[in-house]
């Protein structure tokens, strides 16, 4: 289970539990400027009774190129109708396909049969590592690479939440009891993990929240004015 803290991936450990699966959780610390979410994923994680939680140390701030990883102001908006289709700035060159390979030599000595991961493809996202043809490609090769596949064990990626709305995930989750008071999304949180309520992200999470008729139960700064 890639886990990052955030409300997709707690959303899948969910699901995966409730088809029962036992799960291991990865979570990546590479040196994103949100690091509050490893914090997240800690508490995520220790709430649905996962005992075998990996932190991964990598730093791809040594590439940049990325508001997540590098000097790059994070951008902001004032309503989720202002995101555009091109890919944004937060996007992490190659970070899902490291995350994966990870994941994968993880899964080998695990001898696990799936990889569970929070991706979509149909809210706004840009990211070309989040589209289902990434993800067929990667499980082929992942099936090429090693051992387990060879001998004829191969593992699948199980990614529940790529054709579905972000509304339809907060749906999911609070019928599985999924505490999102946990989780953390921002991109730009301040130094207590209060979120900043305009970047992608939180702009994001704010109408998934409130098209389920609820408020976000993660904590703001004073003076955000989420739309």
């Amino acid at each position: 289970m890639l886990l990052s803290g955030g409300l997709d991936s707690s959303t899948v450990l969910a699901m995966a539990q409730d088809e029962g699966w036992e799960c291991h959780a990865l979570s990546f610390s590479y040196g994103q400027r949100h690091s509050v979410e490893l914090d997240a994923a800690r508490r995520v994680a220790a709430a649905a009774g996962v005992t075998d939680h990996v932190i991964a140390e990598i730093d791809l701030r040594i590439f940049g190129g990325s508001a997540l990883t590098a000097d790059i102001d994070v951008p902001k908006h004032e309503d989720v109708d202002e995101l555009g289709e091109e890919i944004p700035i937060t996007y992490v060159p190659a970070r899902n396909t490291v995350f994966l390979a990870y994941a994968v030599a993880y899964a080998e000595v695990l001898e696990a049969d799936a990889i569970w991961l929070g991706v979509n493809a149909l809210d706004y996202s840009g990211y070309p590592d989040c589209r289902p043809e990434y993800v067929e490609a990667f499980e082929r090769m992942a099936n090429l690479a090693t051992k387990r596949a060879v001998e004829g064990r191969p593992l699948s990626l199980r990614t529940p939440l790529i054709d579905i709305t972000k509304a339809e995930t907060v749906r999911r989750g609070l019928a599985l009891g999924v505490d999102y008071s946990l989780t953390r999304s921002c991109y730009d949180p301040d130094s207590h993990g209060a979120a900043c309520g305009h970047c992608d992200s939180c702009l994001l999470r704010l109408r998934a929240f409130e098209e389920n008729g609820r408020a976000d139960p993660a904590p703001y700064r004073p003076s955000a004015t989420p739309a």
